[in-house]
């Protein structure tokens, strides 16, 4: 499965938000790269700039590339309902999304790495695939190997102050999470205006 892996640090300063997890670079130097990019921040920016600039946001968040993006956007777009609140809700029920929500690794990378090596279990069936779209009553589960719970029990170790969403359900004693509903917008805190990411696709 295709995923960016081009320098994770400028994307972060670039946009002046951690986008991949902790960053230490963006703490030390938080304007743009490049050598004008203190001064960088100073213009003015488009509409049309703004809103590419808010769409690269969510997708760099999810570790989405822009085919696969604009594929979840025209799915998006054909569900009834609001289509900004489907597209995020669409992402957020990713498989190795919601490993990362349960606390079992603590950045999205790790959480797809856990999923696309077979650690990760879906309704009992090894899945390896990281966009797997998981729906209400599913059961994620670390499986039953020493070094895969060693690798969620660091995970949740990492996360344990991170607070519990509540369209999850966690047990950390069996290593396991439950769908119990579909995330609303009251759940997401991705940051992004997603409204000018659907205008941008209706131009």
């Amino acid at each position: 499965m295709a995923r960016y892996i081009g320098p994770k640090d400028k994307i972060n300063r670039r946009f002046g938000v951690a986008l991949f997890g902790p960053s230490k670079a963006l703490e030390r130097r938080n304007f743009p790269p490049g050598q004008h990019g203190v001064r960088a921040g100073r213009r003015k920016k488009s509409d049309y700039s703004i809103a590419l600039g808010e769409k690269q946001k969510l997708r760099f968040q999810f570790g989405v590339l822009e085919k696969q993006f604009r594929k979840y956007y025209a799915e998006a777009a054909r569900q009834r309902g609001i289509t900004g609140d489907t597209l995020v809700r669409l992402l957020e029920t990713r498989l190795d999304n919601v490993v990362y929500r349960l606390g079992f690794a603590s950045t999205r990378a790790g959480a797809r790495q856990l999923v696309n090596h077979g650690h990760v279990l879906l309704n009992g069936v090894k899945t390896d695939i990281a966009s797997a779209q998981t729906k209400p009553g599913d059961v994620v589960k670390i499986i039953e190997k020493e070094t895969s719970k060693q690798l969620a029990l660091r995970g949740l170790d990492l996360t344990q102050a991170v607070p519990d969403k509540e369209w999850l359900a966690i047990d950390r004693e069996k290593l396991e999470g439950t769908i119990a509903r579909l995330p609303e917008p009251e759940d997401f805190d991705h940051g992004v205006n997603v409204q000018l990411v659907v205008e941008l696709y209706s131009r």
